[in-house]
Order: C-alpha cells, then structure tokens, then sequence
C-alpha cells in the first residue's frame, strides 16, 4: 500500500482501494482487473468463478456460529468512468490514478477517482480477506460494464447465487439507504446531410468549449449545468457560419463537459467580436453552475467541406430543440426526477453526424413518450434504442430494509432517509433475475462522480465500514 494510505482506518480498505486503481478498467475493457480479482479470490483459497462474460462471483463460508443465517450477496461493479481534464496527457490504459489527500476528502490529479464503484468493490474485498468480521455465508459478486451497458447485470443467471438477501454498495450520499431506482436507454441518431466546398473567400475556424462542471447524467441532471452539446448549439446558431464538423461527449451517463467545431466564415467576417458577445452571454446564463466556462476561437489552415444552408438550418434547429435534462418530477416528491434525457454524444464529420442520448424514467411509459418526441425532433434520421434497462421497483416493508434502518440509527444516532433515485442501478436488472430477492444499497459520500472532480470523504467510507460490518452480523 502507498505511504498515502498507510494512516488512514478502516486500513483494510483503503489497502484494496490502493490496488485496483492502479489497474485500468474502463467499461468494456475490464480484463485486467478481472484477472486480478479471480488471483485475488484463489489466493484467500475461496470458491472463484469468472463466468463467461467476465463477471467474478467470490464465495466466503459463514463465520462460526453463523452457518444458520441466510446467504448475503455483496455486489459492485469492477468498471470505472475514465473522465480526464482536456489538457491532460493521463493515459488510463498505462497509468495507475494519481490519488492525494486533501482535508477529509480522496481526490485524483486531473482524472476521475474512481471510488464509483472502487470503494464498494474494496469494502467487498475486505470483508472477503477478514479473519475477525462475523457474517454468514457470503457470494460477492463483481460486474462488468455496469457503467455503459449493464451487460454484466444482465447475464448473471438465477443459478450463479443462492443468497435472497443483496447489499448493492454503489451509493454515493452517507445519509441514505437506497431502495429503488430509475431505469434507462440510449438513443442513437444518425444521418447523412448534404456539403458543399466553399471558395477561397472564406476562413477556417476552431470553436473550443471548455471549463464545463458536466457530472453524472443521472445524479447530476437537476442541477442544470451547462451541456457542452448544447451550448455549442447556441453559439452555432448565433453565428453566420457554416459548419464542417462537431466533436463533443465521451459516454451516455455523462454531462458532456467539452466539444469542438470547425466552421467556415466570410473573410470579411468579424468572428472575433461576435465569438466574445455569445460568450459573455452564455457565462452569464451560467454563472452559478459553470464558473470556468469558456469559449475559445483558432483559426485553422485546413480547408473542409461544410454543411448546405439548408441542411444547417434543419440541422441546428434539430439540436436546439432535442430534449436535455428534466422532463419530469415525481409527483409528491418533487426533489426526485421522474424523467430526464442527457444529450451525451455528437459527431459530424463530411456530412455524417451521429448523436447519443441516454434516456432515463422511473415509469416506462413516460420514458417512451420522451424517446418519442427525440424521434419526432429527428424525423428525417434513423433513430434506435439500445441497451434498455429496467427500473428497481422499492420494497418499503421488506425485513432487510427493516434491519439496515436500524442499524443505520444506531450508528448516526439519526434516521437514514430511505430513497428511490434518479441513476440506474444494478439492482434493477439484478431483481428482475431473483424476483424473490431482498435487497438495498448504501456507500459513503462521493462528490462529483463521472468527472475529474469526483472525490471520496474519508470519515464517511469509515462509517460505511461500520455499517456494512454491523448490517453483515445483524441479517
């Protein structure tokens, strides 16, 4: 373990946090860190199985005394956001996270941190290599992809697990116990718009949006931060321009933070002044959310053939009117998203663009009618959904959520707010499979999940431990 955490309680966890953030495991490429979980399990001498899509399930005999009590599956996933500044050189694929300690809180140097879900994958790893914790019988299971397609949710078969009790620790707020959750899909646009080459009496130039927060599509989505899709939008159509290509977004559960487009203006064109009247216009509309914002103009050599104006007009007007964020609240719990969309990913290049979305409800219907209006909007385009996902139904009066109530009291001196969110959870799919299975989720407080701010608080991961170690001896 590194002299960073060699201080820092509970000791166990922090040592497993160490470990696996210096392998790379991006959503879909997760080879590495399964490796390293099938030696870890083999090297307790448990029961290891990586199943065919690379899920790791880990079982643990119960403590002595505990043989009696009903089987409890730990679950996170093994897959991280790889989110970086836009000047970073970081490279996931040969890097460990560059981790320090600032105040209460675990940060990473530029990049995100990787506590979704590393600090749930650790705390499941300390438990498992524990000689001391009393608990009963134990199968961890550890996803694959859970990040992007959920696809390691949804090949685990009702054979893989016998327990009927599941403790999901991929929650991000100390206060609250986790009994529900949104389900989602992503929607893909595509379409080829006509071009043309423009004469030698235009200029070429680079529009750079930069300095955005972003942050979780689904966690984040009420906040009203700027989308780097759409503001690039705005400008766009504030300019006479005509545009060659658009760059912006990395994955669907993620508030673009940063895009790119190169466009084509008159000579006489004064881009510069118009460039700083949008800009000043824009920080102002964001000023609270996105105080970095910027807009930044290079004029470039290259020459590229650009979108017909009539084709841009459609075009524009189409990103303008897409739906992105709240559609909807839950009605009688109005901090609660009921439905959203994050207009995640866009790329035009020669007249071919392609757009992702990712949209996310509680209520399958109104989910539906949401996709509905995006195919409206792209009525011209091939619109498909991919990957959908179901929601996690709450079960208010199950015994588990009973028990972990309680032992939330006892460690707060308080009552847990007991929650339905606006992310997907593994939980979700994973119900779906074990119908009959009771489950929750809770983890300690992680900031600015899915972007380079991502944070972990140190104080509040040791009463997570502390209470996963108290909920383990109580079921």
């Amino acid at each position: 373990m590194s002299e960073l955490f060699k201080d820092l309680k509970p000791n166990t966890i922090w040592q497993h946090f160490d470990a696996i953030n210096e392998i790379p495991r991006a959503s879909t490429k997760e080879e590495k860190i399964i490796e390293y979980m099938v030696d870890f399990g083999n090297a307790l001498g448990l029961e290891t199985i990586a199943d065919r899509i690379g899920n790791v399930i880990i079982k643990k005999p119960a403590s002595i005394g505990k043989e009696n009590s009903p089987t409890v599956v730990l679950q996170g996933h093994l897959d991280m956001v790889h989110q970086k500044e836009v000047n970073s050189d970081f490279d996931f694929k040969t890097q460990g996270i560059q981790m320090y300690i600032e105040g209460d809180w675990i940060k990473a140097k530029g990049t995100t941190l990787g506590a979704d879900n590393g600090i749930g994958v650790a705390a499941i790893m300390a438990v498992l290599s524990s000689v001391s914790i009393e608990h009963p019988q134990i199968e961890a299971l550890f996803t694959i992809d859970e990040e992007v397609g959920m696809t390691g949710a949804e090949a685990i078969q009702r054979n893989q697990l016998s327990g009927r009790i599941l403790l999901n620790l991929d929650t991000e707020e100390e206060d609250e116990i986790i009994i529900g959750c949104a389900g989602g899909v992503d929607v893909e646009i595509e379409e080829t718009l006509p071009t043309e080459v423009l004469d030698e009496n235009y200029n070429f130039f680079e529009i750079k949006i930069d300095g955005l927060t972003g942050g979780h599509s689904g966690m984040d989505i009420h906040l009203n931060r700027a989308n780097a899709i759409k503001v690039l939008a705005i400008v766009l159509n504030k300019l006479e321009a005509q545009i060659a290509k658009i760059n912006s977004g990395t994955l669907t559960n993620v508030i673009p933070r940063y895009g790119n487009a190169i466009i084509a203006v008159k000579s006489d064109y004064n881009i510069v002044e118009e460039i700083g009247k949008i800009q000043e216009q824009i920080r102002v509309e964001f000023s609270k959310t996105d105080k970095e914002l910027s807009i930044s103009l290079n004029k470039v050599s290259k020459q590229y053939s650009v979108l017909k104006k009539d084709a841009q007009t459609k075009f524009l007007k189409a990103l303008q009117e897409i739906p992105h964020g709240v559609y909807s609240f839950t009605k009688g719990m109005s901090e609660l998203v009921q439905t959203s969309n994050n207009v995640a990913k866009i790329n035009l290049e020669e007249g071919y663009y392609n757009i992702a979305c990712h949209t996310r409800s509680s209520v399958d219907t109104e989910r539906d009618v949401l996709v509905a209006k995006i195919k409206d909007v792209y009525n011209s385009a091939t619109v498909n959904e991919v990957g959908p996902y179901p929601g996690w139904k709450p079960q208010p009066n199950s015994n588990l959520l009973t028990t972990a109530k309680s032992c939330f009291k006892t460690i707060h001196n308080k009552e847990a707010q007991v929650k339905s969110i606006h992310a997907g959870l593994e939980c979700g799919i994973l119900s779906g499979t074990f119908p009959d299975m009771e489950m929750v989720s809770f983890g300690p407080n992680i900031r600015g999940a899915h972007s380079p701010e991502e944070r972990l608080q140190i104080s509040s991961t040791q009463i997570f431990w502390e209470l996963l170690v108290m909920i383990l001896d109580k079921v």
